[in-house]
């Protein structure tokens, strides 16, 4: 009897540990800081340096647009940028619905400039609510204080759009985990253009482009997968695609481009005699968006390129599509 006495206290002990740690972490955190006291000037130069980048790099208008499934890579439809609502949930392997926010003056005209820096780069709104990353925030705080400063002021000058977006909602555990998810910014100084190394290194980390080429686990990604591909983005009808190997492995990979290849693959669709083609329900499609990063200037894609012959080759080769006839037969 003594025995189970005391293995009844330890386990008492143990319940009273964990709910201790949850009621910390639902309460304590996130912790990043209150946020800055900022009022950013909204000049012709912020606006179109954030334009760029909102639009041909970090591609916020990527996700906070309503894009246009029906054709090739989902181009945002026209009079809807910064609109919001896309829904990303758990049939892409996240867990809980998540829902991009109304980016337009509309939707952060609560928001002070300060309190927006705070939620691009760190993930914690106006309320101290912790932001699943989704928006890869973590990426954005380690860019440099004046780009984000940048894209503030281009949403800051966008047309109002009214919208109403549904709140995201995290599934057990993730909605506890959550909230130690958001780290304080650990802002970089942009490299110069010329240093195409250290330049494209940053780009890189600016359109977060090992998320999408890494693949996951609950969310995560395998870092010692980095930027190897094979990640999966299901579309509605159940068709997948997969992100491509961006590692140098010689036959799976990018090992063989040139600097020239590497360029032409985004320049392509920026051509003024290239047209969106149409997309039927089993023919290729992809989120990557091509005709937003076509845009990037060739020095910006020609640093990428120089970064990416860093990255280590990993064999990994990749079935970029499945159509949904084929997706729901397995």
């Amino acid at each position: 009897m003594k025995l189970v006495k005391i293995l009844g206290f330890v386990l008492l002990g143990i319940i009273v540990l964990i709910g201790s740690i949850i009621a910390y972490v639902k309460t304590a955190l996130p912790n990043v800081g209150e946020p800055e006291e900022l009022t950013i000037e909204i000049t012709p130069e912020r606006i179109a340096r954030g334009k760029y980048l909102a639009h041909s790099v970090t591609v916020c208008m990527d996700c906070h647009a309503v894009r246009d499934w029906s054709k090739f890579s989902g181009p945002p439809t026209e009079g809807t940028l910064g609109k919001g609502g896309d829904r990303f949930d758990q049939n892409a392997g996240l867990p809980g619905v998540y829902y991009a926010k109304n980016i337009t003056p509309f939707g952060i005209k609560r928001y002070t400039d300060g309190e927006l820096f705070r939620v691009i780069t760190t993930g914690v709104t106006k309320e101290g609510r912790a932001m699943f990353p989704l928006m890869p925030y973590p990426y954005y705080g380690r860019m440099d204080r004046e780009d984000i400063y940048d894209i503030i002021a281009y949403i800051r000058s966008l047309e109002p759009i009214e919208s109403t977006i549904p709140e995201s909602v995290s599934d057990f555990p993730m909605n506890i985990i959550i909230n130690t998810i958001p780290q304080p910014a650990n802002f970089q100084s942009k490299p110069d253009t010329t240093d195409q190394l250290a330049y494209g290194a940053y780009l890189s980390n600016a359109a977060a482009c090992i998320e999408c080429h890494t693949q996951v686990d609950k969310g995560q990604i395998i870092k010692e997968q980095a930027y190897s591909g094979g990640r999966e983005f299901q579309f509605p009808n159940g068709a997948v695609v997969r992100s491509a190997n961006l590692t140098q492995d010689a036959e799976s990979g990018i090992g063989k481009w040139t600097r020239e290849q590497f360029i032409e693959r985004f320049k392509q669709y920026a051509d003024s005699a290239y047209t969106i083609p149409s997309t039927g329900p089993n023919d290729f499609n992809t989120p990557m968006p091509w005709t937003m990063y076509a845009h990037m200037s060739e020095n910006d894609l020609s640093a990428i390129y120089t970064y990416l012959k860093t990255v280590k080759p990993i064999s990994n080769t990749v079935v970029k599509f499945s159509p949904a006839a084929d997706a729901s037969a397995k």
